[in-house]
């Protein structure tokens, strides 16, 4: 199973699709996981591997699915009793399965590498592919046939930046070609002077105003560049504090470990199982039954069977339809 759910996870990263692997690390009885497995859950929320009963699968599908969202990894924690468990850093799940028993299970999330897509082959864009490649970015830089290096950019998962440093040489076509990207970041390294001139010509044939706004020009932060690779590290500083302070922006919004809420009842997404309390996927749910004229949703075969042996004692129980 391990050495299938590698092969799997290496040819993930190959074809850039996101993923995260999950491992358990830790159980306590009658858990029917054990340290070491573990599983492979994409963006789309497909699960591969085992990690123990189906009653945690769901809660490891979401979590995992935040994990991508955020990029940050996380411990889970799933227990019968909740309050037990809660410490600084983990987040605390109860465990719906009847055999009981805890689990913790560790998500790394795998993100394939940003793209940095540059425009030109001046020696401020070859110091920017150089830089780029030290700092992790899948770097290139490209001065002919941009309609198929916008094919084959837009087939990634990664998120691209781009920067336009053709100094003068077809730079109206190659931001054309960087804005098709729909990238993160567009810079243009030019004068203030010299980029009024090429948002005439843009305008002229088309471009929309909203698009031009997004572009920085000059592109990079004031540290007083000169050189080609001073130019280059100005442009990569920019990029970064830009995700930093999207990055900061999120966490505000919303703490993925502390701020753990458990599915509501009026969510039209997921409904609750009205045996064990655990969330379901409603588009997902292979087990329904219908009662008092509405749908109930089940985790698994048993907790349905058990529902439709005495559907009042259950329904008047709660639950989410």
């Amino acid at each position: 199973m391990r050495a299938e759910l590698l092969a799997r996870a290496a040819e993930l990263a190959r074809q850039e699709e996101p993923f995260v692997l999950a491992l358990v690390v830790r159980r306590l009885p009658a858990s029917s996981s054990q340290p070491g497995d573990m599983a492979i859950i994409t963006a789309a929320g497909v699960f591969h591997g085992w990690l123990g009963g189906s009653c945690t699968q769901p809660t490891v599908v979401r979590e995992a699915q935040r994990a991508l969202a955020d990029g940050q990894p996380r411990l889970l924690v799933l227990t019968p009793d909740p309050e037990t468990e809660k410490r600084s850093g983990v987040a605390v799940f109860p465990m719906t399965c009847n055999s009981g028993g805890s689990v913790e299970i560790y998500l790394e999330p795998i993100l394939p590498a940003p793209r940095l897509v540059v425009f030109g082959v001046s020696p401020t864009a070859r110091a920017l592919v150089s830089l780029g490649k030290a700092m992790g970015y899948t770097a290139v830089a490209v001065d002919d046939d941009l309609e198929a290096l916008a094919r084959n950019a837009t087939v990634s998962h990664a998120p691209c930046f781009t920067v336009v440093a053709t100094l003068g040489e077809g730079d109206e076509e190659a931001i054309r070609s960087a804005l098709a990207l729909s990238p993160a970041y567009l810079g243009v390294v030019a004068s203030a002077r010299r980029f009024a001139l090429m948002r005439e010509t843009l305008t002229a044939r088309g471009m929309a105003a909203a698009d031009l706004d997004r572009i920085r020009c000059p592109a990079g932060v004031k540290i007083g560049a000169r050189t080609p690779e001073e130019i280059a590290l100005s442009i990569l500083a920019e990029i970064v504090e830009g995700q930093r302070a999207e990055e900061a922006e999120g966490k505000a919004a919303v703490d993925p470990i502390e701020a753990v809420d458990p599915i509501e009842a009026t969510d039209p997404l997921h409904a609750i199982d009205p045996i064990c309390g655990m969330t379901v996927e409603i588009a997902k749910a292979r087990h329904t039954a219908e009662h008092a004229g509405r749908t109930w949703y089940f985790c698994c075969g048993g907790c349905r069977e058990r529902f439709l042996a005495a559907p009042e004692k259950y329904a008047a129980a709660g639950g989410s339809a």
